[in-house]
Parts: structure tokens; sequence; C-alpha cells
């Protein structure tokens, strides 16, 4: 189906990202390279929306689908936030110059675990549920952050590469922003499974399963 191979093609780009991205170093070296990179994200990015749109027209699904789609969403936000807040962004004597912060794109090591702890908890609590015989499927505060995520990333990497904080300090604090304000969305975006976990529960205690 379409969708499906929509879907490895996201997969295929998510690593074509990777790849390309590790012949950039900041501030001047591989630049064209990082731009590259940056407009697969971007085609990555937008095959999810248009898999899903076609999914959902076409009335679709499979159990591929259900399972990569969202596999290579992560991988593509999480691999992107790993590189963000890698040595390859470091800004060489940072102390010296007027840049705003140590990181050319404002992510930073904690962040990424943030962000890679909130996909471990939602996985853990919706694989709990289906086991338990909850349906318990994406919840639209999900999708946001998703959206957020894929909006925020190549406009801290454009900006980070195209307009580096060492020579535009504003820059970086655009970066800075961007990244908290992603961080906050996506621990926001949790706040459902905190509270979906008393529907998992409830079954459990009562020997029910719902349907």
């Amino acid at each position: 189906m379409i969708p499906n191979l929509l879907t490895l093609l996201r997969a295929g780009m998510a690593m074509g990202f990777f790849v390309i991205l590790e012949f950039y170093r900041f501030p001047d070296q591989g630049v064209v390279a990082a731009n590259i990179a940056l407009a697969l994200f971007v085609l990555a990015a937008s095959t999810d929306a248009l898999d899903g749109h076609l999914a959902r027209k076409w009335n679709v699904t499979s159990s591929f689908g259900r399972i990569m789609d969202p596999l290579c969403d992560k991988i593509l936000v999480i691999g992107a936030f790993v590189y963000l807040c890698g040595s390859r962004f470091t800004i060489p004597d940072w102390e010296q110059t007027e840049a705003p912060f140590q990181m050319a794109t404002g992510v930073y090591s904690w962040m990424v675990v943030m962000v890679i702890s909130r996909e471990l908890f939602v996985t853990t609590v919706r694989a709990v549920a289906e086991g338990s015989g909850v349906e318990f499927g994406a919840k639209s505060l999900g999708k946001i952050k998703m959206v957020f995520q894929s909006i925020a990333v190549p406009c801290i990497l454009f900006l980070a590469v195209n307009l580096p904080a060492t020579t535009y300090p504003w820059s970086g604090w655009t970066c800075a922003v961007l990244a908290w304000m992603t961080i906050g969305i996506t621990i926001w975006s949790a706040y459902p499974y905190f509270s979906g976990m008393r529907i998992i529960e409830m079954p459990e205690k009562t020997g029910e399963r719902s349907s």
C-alpha cells in the first residue's frame, strides 16, 4: 500500500538525514551538506502527514503501518535531537564570543533525555493498556507535539547552520526558545497518558476487560 511505502520512505530519508549531517561541523564546515539534510528532514516529516491522510482517505490500515509509522516518527525526531545536542553544534570558545549559549542549537543532553523518557513512558502505557484490552490510541496533544517538533527541528537547524549564533546572537536565543518550547510541549503531551493510567487500572481491579 502507498501509505506503507511512504512510511518506509520516511525511514530511508531519516537515515539519509543522519548520514549527511555527519559532514557538518559548526560554524562553517559542510554547510551545504547540512542544508541538504535539512531538506531531507522536511520531506520526511511531510510524509508523516501524507501517509496518515491517505490511510484515512482510503480507509486502509495494517499492523505494519500501525507499528512502523510511530516508530519512524520517533527515529526521525529523537535522532534529530541527539544530533542537535552533539559535538558538531558546540560553539568553539563560546565564552570568548557573543554567543549566548555553548550549543549553537540551544539543545542540551538533558533535553534529549526528556524527549526519550516521554516516548518510552507513552509507549509503555499504550502497550500495557492494549494488553489489558483497553483501547489507548494516540492523543491530540501527542499529534500537536509531533507537529511542533517537526517545525522546531528544521527551524533550529536552519538558524544554527545559516545564521550562526557567534555572528547573530539573536539566532542563538531563538534556537534556545524553540528548544525550551519543544521540551515543554513534549512533557505536556504526556499528561493524558498519566490520567489515562486510571482507565487501565479499573479493568484489572474489577476483572473486567474493556473493548
